[in-house]
């Protein structure tokens, strides 16, 4: 054997030595990642044996508590069920009474529904009804309490209804009752027997009262013109209108449409003018704005 034999030999075998050891370490390196795996999982399925086995048990005290609870509403049942019969026991004694008072409840909250309706096409806010206190010593029956209310209120269905109130137009005023600068005569005053009530031409005028309409029509200074008379010598009268929508002899209801603002007779801008008279005599139409 030659020289380059001998040197071509031993670089086989070097290079196969080396190959050897690669494989070696391989091995190992894969042997300890396998021998992690296997620890990480154990570990893993030791921690889901632990939850299943606590989700377990809790169960079991809640399906405890559960069934503890249902007994006791078992029990609070069984003790409404026999509190219930008592009351319907006694309940069934007061049933005629009771009645009788619903029925005059009933017919004042029927009288104190009209009267709100008043109101508000009036301009007002209703009001609600205050429950009389019977406690202590009265011996007054709460059917005698209801009846004298249904017949107060009675009488109040027909005064609201009949009895001018509230405004004619929801709007400001431009000119109040009494005495002020004449608008025509440069500083001198005069006697103003009315309201004057902001407005535009061809905005609503409606009636304060039911009642029968006197006069519709041009009156001089009042321009187109329509008086109502109303109970009890009451009169209302509204003017300087740019139209009139009823006739003379009608009868006209609460809230109902009688005629539209404007400027005729003796005016200086659109407004309505609004009056009331008692016994033929103006009166400051503001006592008769509200319910006091």
């Amino acid at each position: 054997m030659n020289l380059k034999q001998t040197l071509l030999s031993k670089n086989l075998f070097i290079k196969k030595s080396r190959s050897t050891s690669e494989t070696v370490a391989i091995k190992a390196k894969n042997f300890r990642r396998f021998k992690t795996f296997a620890i990480t999982s154990s570990l893993a399925l030791a921690v889901m044996v632990w939850i299943i086995a606590d989700l377990s048990q809790k169960n079991k005290v809640q399906e405890a508590e559960k069934a503890q609870l249902m007994a006791q509403i078992s029990v609070l049942n069984q003790q409404m069920n026999k509190t219930s019969s008592a009351l319907d026991s006694v309940t069934n004694k007061q049933l005629s009474s009771d009645e009788k008072a619903m029925t005059y409840i009933g017919a004042i909250e029927k009288k104190l529904t009209t009267i709100n309706n008043y109101l508000s096409k009036r301009g007002l806010r209703g009001f609600s009804f205050k429950k009389v206190k019977t406690g202590g010593d009265s011996k007054v029956a709460a059917e005698k309490i209801f009846s004298k209310y249904d017949s107060y209120l009675s009488r109040l269905v027909s005064n609201v209804s009949l009895m001018p109130m509230g405004y004619p137009r929801i709007s400001a005023f431009t000119s109040l009752f009494g005495h002020r600068g004449n608008p025509f005569g440069f500083g001198n005053k005069e006697f103003h027997p009315g309201i004057d009530f902001k407005g535009k031409t061809g905005d609503p005028v409606k009636c304060t009262a039911a009642g029968t309409v006197e006069f519709a029509g041009k009156a001089g200074g009042y321009g187109n013109c329509v008086r109502i008379k109303h109970i009890n010598g009451i009169m209302t009268l509204y003017g300087h209108l740019s139209k009139i929508n009823v006739r003379e002899g009608q009868q006209v209801s609460v809230g109902q449409l009688i005629g539209k603002v404007g400027s005729t007779g003796r005016s200086t801008a659109a407004h309505l003018h609004y009056e009331v008279r008692r016994n033929g005599k103006a009166v400051n139409p503001k006592e008769y704005l509200s319910l006091n």
